[in-house]
């Protein structure tokens, strides 16, 4: 008889294999060997299908996976397909998958890990439309605009300026505005310096004295030059006073009459206390420089000392930005203290002539021997040419000489109108002339600005 060998019945195949108890506290001893923690609350169907996770941080010991594993309940499966993956069970953030891989699992029985999503780029605040770049606009986009914004910077078209004069002036006059070729550089070299004269100088008083040893070398048109320019220029307040001990020429110089004098000023310093009433010491006519003259009288003018020259200077301080002062030829009087005292910057003037030069020189000599080393650093030298250009002397050396001890050194050209020795008018000066007196203002506002 033969005997047949019969194979053993297999496994059905359409029904997955279960999972049994011990299997989930194997599973969990796994997920808290690997530091993920089992669920609380599972619910299973048969097989284990999906156990969630709900305070697993709190749940550290292994009484909790024994009562994980109890509450699992086996239910009969329903029937899947051979080739389905095992059912993952989810412990907090990772998953644990239990029996044989599937397509998404690895070797190990793990979850194979899902592929990373692309990371979201961080917001970047994206930075608000720029403003146009106009003066007094805005920096926020939104919101209404202020009043201030409304310049005329933003709002008028601007043109370039017409040229004052030369060909430059006829050419743009001849085609109407439309060829325009702008001033010369000598026109905006002149303007540079009127607008350095302009420079505010800050609140206390500056005090300017023009010094000369020597008599009749044009101190006094100096002075009245000087403050003629400054006081055309600024827009603050500026006087010449004359504080020559003997007879002083710089209300003869200057345009205008008063009916006070410097002496008499000092008589009524008390009752002087606004700007109306000391205008009725000083003198302007055609010109904005004030005129504080000096008497008449070579006498009374003798009276005239340190002690007056420091009252009246204080009485001019409250209402003048600049004061000049005309001193006289001498360096020792009493009133010569107080001047350099209270100078901040000195003008010396020099003739064209040997023995001029030579005494303004000596000056200088005596500011040092005296302790005025700072007079002397900021002091500005004018050689005036008043004898004009037909002598043989070597202007240009006594220029080399004087730039050998001081900074700044003019020289003012002859002119017919100063020769005269009256009234001065800025208008009838020559070009020359007054481009030099320009230059002079600008010198000597440059050294008020030093500290």
């Amino acid at each position: 008889m033969t005997q047949t060998r019969k194979p053993k019945p297999g496994p059905r195949p359409d029904r997955a294999p279960s999972i049994s108890k011990g299997s989930v506290a194997s599973a969990a001893g796994e997920a808290r060997t690997s530091g993920v923690l089992p669920a609380a609350d599972a619910v299973a169907a048969g097989d284990i299908s999906v156990v969630t996770v709900s305070g697993a941080q709190d749940r550290t010991s292994a009484g909790s996976l024994s009562a994980v594993s109890g509450a699992v309940q086996q239910e009969p499966a329903p029937p899947a397909p051979a080739t389905a993956a095992m059912p993952v069970v989810t412990a907090g953030p990772a998953s644990l998958s239990i029996g044989v891989t599937g397509p998404d699992t690895d070797q190990t029985g793990g979850a194979a890990p899902a592929p990373a999503a692309p990371a979201e780029p961080a917001s970047v605040p994206v930075p608000a439309e720029e403003a146009r770049d106009l003066p007094g606009r805005r920096e926020r986009p939104e919101g209404p605009e202020p009043a201030s914004s409304l310049t005329a910077d933003r709002l008028l078209t601007r043109t370039a300026a017409a040229p004052v004069s030369g060909w430059r002036r006829w050419l743009y006059q001849a085609t109407f505005g439309h060829v325009n070729l702008g001033d010369s550089d000598q026109v905006r070299i002149q303007r540079a310096m009127e607008h350095r004269i302009a420079t505010r100088l800050g609140e206390r008083t500056r005090y300017v004295p023009v010094l000369s040893r020597k008599g009749g070398v044009g101190k006094t048109t100096v002075t009245t030059l000087l403050g003629m320019v400054l006081a055309e220029l600024r827009e603050d307040r500026v006087i010449a006073m004359d504080a020559n001990p003997d007879r002083g020429t710089l209300s003869d110089r200057s345009p205008g009459r008063a009916d006070f004098t410097a002496r008499q000023l000092v008589k009524d310093r008390f009752t002087v206390d606004s700007f109306a009433q000391l205008s009725n010491y000083t003198a302007r006519e055609g010109s904005r420089l004030d005129v504080l003259a000096s008497d008449t009288d070579p006498t009374v003018a003798h009276a005239f000392d340190d002690a007056d020259y420091r009252a009246v200077t204080d009485i001019l301080g409250r209402y003048y930005s600049i004061v000049l002062t005309d001193s006289g030829t001498g360096m020792v009087h009493s009133v010569m203290k107080g001047t350099l005292e209270k100078a901040d910057a000195v003008v010396l003037v020099s003739g064209g002539s040997v023995d001029e030069a030579r005494l303004a020189s000596e000056t200088l000599s005596w500011l040092e021997a005296h302790g005025r080393q700072e007079l002397v650093a900021k002091a500005t030298v004018v050689i005036n040419m008043a004898a004009g250009n037909r002598t043989l002397v070597n202007i240009d050396e006594i220029e080399a000489h004087f730039l050998s001890r001081v900074k700044n050194v003019v020289r003012i050209p002859h002119d017919r109108h100063l020769a005269e020795g009256s009234r001065i008018r800025l208008g009838q000066l020559k070009p020359a002339t007054r481009a030099a007196a320009v230059e002079l203002a600008a010198l000597v506002v440059d050294e008020l600005q030093q500290p």
